[in-house]
């Protein structure tokens, strides 16, 4: 009798155990849709998932004007998902079309809105910079930095990777030497098809599900629905992988944000043409 109680304690602490530490793969779904006479909207996604990095979900009518402010000790990123605007910058002005990344860098003069009877969707990702951060951007290449960086993620290089097949497009739409510790990039294919396994103990990392985006995605034992306009972090030093199924599309953003500068070796793996 006193052995069984021994052992019914020793599970119960053991499923406790397995209860807290089970893998979860955390994930928010963006409201696409203002309400009745609101004009914009913001919200923190994922709030207090990564050190040092803010998400912000942003929507504007064509009623507002939204201009960049820059913030000592914080490096920003821009990332508009859906709708139509404009961006002026320097006597500049930019068309924005879905799936357009920005970066003002130290350009102080950089605003944007939508065009007439549009809305704009962006993520507006904030990430703070600590000392060696500040000292690191020093060496980085001045165009890097104190230009605007603005591209459509069609016209960023591409990239191949073991972990995919070869029907899968990759592009860097962020390379580093932008923002210390910080790199982004697309994948895109047509299902069946998925990215292997893999593991990376030397960065956190968030995805963005893009339009028509309807993936699964795998964290060691957890799996979660992967829809378009979600946000998912991957836990950082688990084996994960994405899958999609027959002539579904698995098209998303991932955000590399890497513990230190030592860890931007990862990105050897990704092979570019001209390498």
């Amino acid at each position: 009798m006193k052995i069984s109680f021994i052992y019914s304690i020793a599970f119960t602490l053991i499923c406790s155990f397995l209860s807290v530490y089970s893998q979860e793969i955390p994930i928010e779904f963006l409201s696409m849709e203002l309400q009745t006479n609101q004009k914009e909207q913001h919200k923190t996604i994922l709030n207090k998932e990564i050190d040092g990095v803010i998400s912000e979900h942003v929507t504007i009518s064509s009623d507002i004007t939204e201009k960049v402010e820059l913030e000592n000790g914080y490096k920003f990123v821009y990332l508009f998902i859906k709708g139509y605007g404009q961006l002026t910058s320097g006597g500049k002005t930019y068309e924005i079309v879905p799936e357009t990344i920005m970066l003002p860098n130290n350009v102080g003069d950089v605003s944007f809105k939508p065009i007439a009877n549009d809305t704009l969707h962006y993520l507006k990702i904030s990430v703070f910079q600590t000392e060696l951060d500040q000292e690191d951007i020093k060496t980085f290449p001045k165009e890097n930095i104190n230009n605007i960086y603005f591209k459509k993620f069609t016209d960023c290089k591409s990239y191949t990777e073991p972990i995919k097949s070869p029907q899968t497009t990759s592009r860097t739409i962020l390379p580093n030497k932008y923002i210390p510790r910080v790199a982004m990039g697309t994948v895109k294919t047509i299902g069946p098809d998925k990215v292997g396994a893999h593991e990376h103990a030397m960065l956190e990392q968030l995805f963005l599900g893009l339009t028509d985006n309807q993936t699964i995605v795998y964290a060691d034992d957890a799996q979660v629905d992967f829809p378009e306009y979600s946000l998912l972090h991957i836990p950082r030093g688990s084996s994960h992988s994405v899958s999609v199924n027959a002539e579904n599309e698995m098209y998303y953003v991932w955000m590399d944000f890497f513990v230190d500068k030592d860890g931007e070796e990862w990105l050897k793996t990704h092979n570019t043409e001209d390498e």
